[in-house]
């Protein structure tokens, strides 16, 4: 069973997701496991204080690294081959190639910042892969975590079920269609596209193949411009 750490502070804001629809099942199923570590529950500050500001000035305030540290500690333990990530906007872009590989791992560990990230000795000291979900900042690394955690479980045996399993091999488009054959809408008519009424298999898979979006490769340096480590 494929086991996913998450070190967040708002747990909250992302368990009614995974707890939901196909990645519910497969928790339900014991395909995968999710648990979470609040570093607010480890510190030893006693009012319980994560961040602090940051050396240097700047603004917002960073995730201090003792209290992210005690958390992943509780998480892996003396667990052997975890692989651990670190979302940060500078790091190696997520995709399908990296959700397929890691779920062949046992133990899977998130870092998740939050506010301006967290301290960048808590990426060295785990030794974690920097990981980024795109050319862009988020407030957190749940939404990341999230994302990682449903496309990874997908390739994990027995978490999709027989028709949607065929989904990863199927040839797709990012145009599909369902009934009505004609909507009308605001006076309009809108019609289904007739080859895929016309039964030809052979041609409906062609079709989709000239409707599938091409591989976007992202340019080069776009995710070191900015500090946040989300």
């Amino acid at each position: 069973m494929l086991h996913f750490h998450v070190v967040t502070l708002f747990p909250e804001s992302i368990e009614p997701y995974l707890n939901a629809s196909i990645i519910g099942r497969a928790i339900a199923a014991k395909k995968i496991k999710i648990s979470y570590y609040d570093p607010k529950k480890f510190t030893r500050d006693r009012h319980g204080r994560v961040d602090r500001r940051p050396y240097g000035g700047g603004p917002g305030m960073v995730l201090e690294p003792d209290g992210m540290l005690r958390a992943a500690q509780k998480a892996i333990g003396n667990k052997k081959g975890v692989e651990k990530i670190f979302f940060a906007t500078d790091g190696v872009v997520f995709d399908e190639v990296m959700a397929k590989e890691l779920s062949k791992k046992k133990d899977i560990l998130f870092i998740c910042g939050h506010y301006e990230g967290v301290d960048a000795r808590v990426q060295k000291i785990l030794k974690a892969k920097k990981v980024s979900v795109g050319p862009y900042v988020l407030t957190g690394g749940e939404l990341p975590a999230a994302t990682l955690i449903d496309a990874i479980s997908r390739f994990v045996p027995g978490v999709l079920g027989k028709a949607e399993s065929l989904e990863a091999s199927r040839v797709s488009s990012p145009d599909v269609y369902t009934r009505p054959e004609v909507l009308e809408w605001k006076g309009k008519k809108h019609r289904v596209p007739k080859i895929l009424l016309s039964g030809h298999h052979a041609k409906i898979e062609e079709w989709k193949k000239s409707r599938k979006t091409p591989e976007v490769k992202p340019p080069e340096n776009t995710h070191g411009s900015s500090p946040a480590r989300l």
